[in-house]
């Protein structure tokens, strides 16, 4: 289990390093969190605030020029979507912006993305904005008209809150078309942040403990330059009580023929007689 681990790159023991990780990664989840209630708020009031101002200041078609005929400032009470679509279903949107409202409030806990809490603030204003208006004005909750006073040519009379969901859903484009998730990482396969920042570095040690267990297998085998060390064993040969070479169990054919040579009267190997007449050249 120990080698299969050292061969792995895996650590034995879970060093206290990888806490201080967890705990640097819920840092900026919780501030980016942050960051999408810091964006929805004063969006939300300025939809609220300027609804407010057009209601008292405004009369339905009565249009007041703002920027020219670019801008101009039109009251509307609008119980349908843009273009004035479903106006007779506006419990069926009342009820899509409350599950808007549901699946930001969950998806911003994974968040890991400066963008996407940008975008998610502008979502989540935008859609509050607009559903309060269903909630609490006439002709009922869940019913209520929204309030619309912004014109521009040729394009449906809007308000604050509808320009958030508009410039929300332009971001999420953009940041879809970049393969950049929620969490931060990015669809190409690798695990780096939005910021180009790796995660908790261990495929690299993993890949580098790798290497190091190929390094060493590379050393010890044959033709490395690196010979492996064998300890001398039973079999190796060695030398009798009378100091003459006594083979082992394991040696090799030509060490057991210089063996069997003969030898002078002091131990030493005679030279071969060289064999002539052969008529072969040598």
């Amino acid at each position: 289990m120990h080698d299969m681990q050292i061969q792995a790159g895996a650590p034995l023991i879970i060093s206290s390093g990888s806490n201080e990780n967890t705990t640097e990664r819920s840092t900026p989840q919780r501030l980016l969190y942050l960051a999408v209630v810091i964006v929805a708020v004063p969006v939300y009031l300025a939809d609220q605030l300027t609804k407010a101002w057009a209601i008292a200041n405004l009369q339905p078609d009565q249009p007041r020029e703002l920027i020219g005929s670019v801008l101009q400032l039109n009251l509307i009470r609008n119980s349908g979507a843009a273009f004035s679509i479903g106006t007779g279903v506006t419990w069926v949107l009342t009820a899509i912006a409350c599950a808007v409202v549901v699946f930001v409030v969950i998806t911003a806990r994974r968040l890991g993305s400066r963008g996407w809490a940008l975008a998610l603030g502008l979502l989540l204003a935008g859609s509050l904005g607009n559903l309060t208006d269903r909630m609490f004005r006439a002709p009922g909750p869940g019913r209520g008209e929204v309030v619309d006073f912004m014109q521009l040519p040729h394009y449906p009379i809007f308000n604050v809150a509808d320009s958030a969901i508009v410039t929300a859903a332009v971001l999420i484009a953009v940041l879809a078309f970049r393969g950049v998730g929620i969490d931060g990482t990015r669809s190409s396969g690798d695990k780096s942040g939005g910021d180009g920042t790796v995660g908790n570095g261990t495929v690299g040690e993993s890949a580098v403990g790798e290497s190091a267990v190929g390094e060493s297998a590379v050393g010890d085998s044959p033709g490395s330059g690196t010979p492996a060390r064998v300890s001398p064993g039973p079999d190796s040969p060695g030398h009798d009580s009378r100091g003459h070479d006594s083979p082992g169990r394991g040696v090799s054919q030509d060490q057991g023929q210089l063996n069997d040579s003969p030898r002078n009267e002091s131990g030493a190997v005679r030279p071969a007689t060289p064999q002539t007449g052969t008529g072969q050249d040598v």
